[in-house]
């Protein structure tokens, strides 16, 4: 497989584009603070940048049939179309029939669903917003990107947990591949999360307390040191939101419009670990299993890998059981691992896009951003993980890794343009 990647676009707890989100990835800037919803302190959120204003995509009275995710996700493609060159004073400049829109996520509406309880419930039928559902549904990212854009092509949403933006730019990329679509927009969107937002006086979803329910949200009150991916001392999650997505377009599609690729997509992988529905398969087994599947799609040897975007949330066991699957798939002490979520904690479905972010910066600029927070790196780590500074590196090919809940597993490999 060779599909070009030719924009990229994000809306970040550490910006409002893929430059800010770069940027703010080689330096020292971090999306964690304090929670909206605590003020007294005690917990941690990785929420948009506050400079984000939906009335900037959106016109007021629209608003009200758009829930956060979707206007993330709008505002992220947004960037990536004008990037790619598919943008002009009329709005997108797209082959309505053959363009495809694959979104991921995981939450979907579930903030505008709990919002509307919590009006039923205290002011009855009357409160709740009459396009609530129109808010709630998983598809409405899709589907507004369908409506701005005015593309006929395949819309489908992915929900696959934390591994969602992976499994929908890899299947978008299939589909380009295959010339089921020439152009596809894809990636993932996270705004279930989120608490504080005006709406309803006290308001806080249970979501935003998801890390502490499943025992896995980290205890530390200092963002700096709150996620800290393959370290000794990790302890947990801090949850956020965002978007990222991409354009993806045939080989023929760049060379009739003379567009110059940020990176190839070359090959894709995923599987199930089977095993339990919060944590991973501790032999790393299945996780190593997605990574040979993508590398065997794109007909790369493991040898060829420079460097691994790893999805390292900072949990014990699930780090743990990444560094077997590194382990497993590469064998390699010289291999560059980072991970994202330092910077940015966990952002959901849109975490995996993230780090293909990460990696075209990588392939484009010769620097791997490092591991936030990480300082002493677990000893069962048989990769260079970077730490402290962002690694110039000559980096030709470059694989990025999603797991998410319920044991799903997926892995791109990037090379460079």
């Amino acid at each position: 497989m060779r599909v070009a990647i030719t924009g990229v676009g994000a809306i970040t707890p550490l910006g409002l584009t893929a430059l800010e989100l770069a940027d703010g990835l080689r330096g020292d800037r971090i999306g964690i603070r304090p929670a909206p919803w605590a003020p007294e302190g005690g917990a941690l959120f990785a929420g948009v940048d506050e400079r984000f204003d939906a009335t900037g995509w959106f016109e007021e009275r629209r608003l009200d049939g758009v829930d956060p995710f979707a206007c993330f996700a709008v505002a992220a493609c947004d960037e990536a179309l004008v990037q790619a060159g598919r943008w002009d004073d009329g709005g997108a400049v797209l082959d309505d029939e053959r363009t495809a829109v694959v979104a991921g996520t995981s939450m979907g509406g579930m903030y505008s669903l709990m919002l509307a309880q919590a009006r039923l419930e205290q002011g009855g039928s009357d409160a709740v917003p009459p396009k609530t559902m129109l808010r709630v549904w998983s598809n409405m990212a899709a589907a507004q990107l369908c409506v701005r854009y005015g593309v006929h092509g395949p819309s489908l949403t992915v929900t696959t947990a934390c591994a969602s933006s992976i499994d929908a730019i890899g299947q978008a990329a299939r589909m380009v591949a295959s010339g089921a679509a020439d152009t596809a927009l894809a990636g993932g969107a996270e705004g279930g999360w989120p608490a504080g937002r005006p709406g309803i006086e006290d308001f806080r979803p249970v979501t935003s307390v998801a890390g502490r329910i499943l025992g896995m949200e980290s205890p530390a009150a200092d963002p700096a040191r709150a996620v800290l991916p393959f370290d000794v001392d990790r302890s947990g999650i801090v949850f956020g939101e965002g978007a990222v997505f991409v354009v993806l377009e045939s080989e023929a599609s760049v060379r009739n419009r003379g567009a110059e690729p940020l990176a190839w997509l070359r090959g894709y992988g995923s599987c199930a670990d089977s095993y339990h529905p919060s944590s991973p398969d501790p032999s790393g087994r299945w996780e190593a299993r997605a990574m040979e599947l993508a590398l065997a799609e794109a007909g790369a040897d493991p040898s060829e890998v420079g460097a691994v975007v790893a999805h390292a949330t900072g949990t014990p066991k699930g780090d743990a059981a990444e560094l077997k699957a590194l382990d497993l798939a590469f064998g390699r002490e010289d291999l560059l691992v980072t991970s994202v979520k330092g910077h940015t904690g966990h952002t959901g479905a849109s975490a995996g896009a993230v780090g293909v972010v990460t990696a075209v910066e990588a392939l484009r600029t010769g620097v791997l951003s490092h591991t936030a927070g990480t300082t002493t790196v677990d000893p069962d780590a048989h990769v260079d993980v970077v730490v402290g500074e962002p690694r110039r590196a000559d980096l030709g090919t470059v694989q990025v890794n999603a797991f998410g809940f319920g044991g799903q597993n997926a892995s791109v490999v990037l090379s460079r343009a």
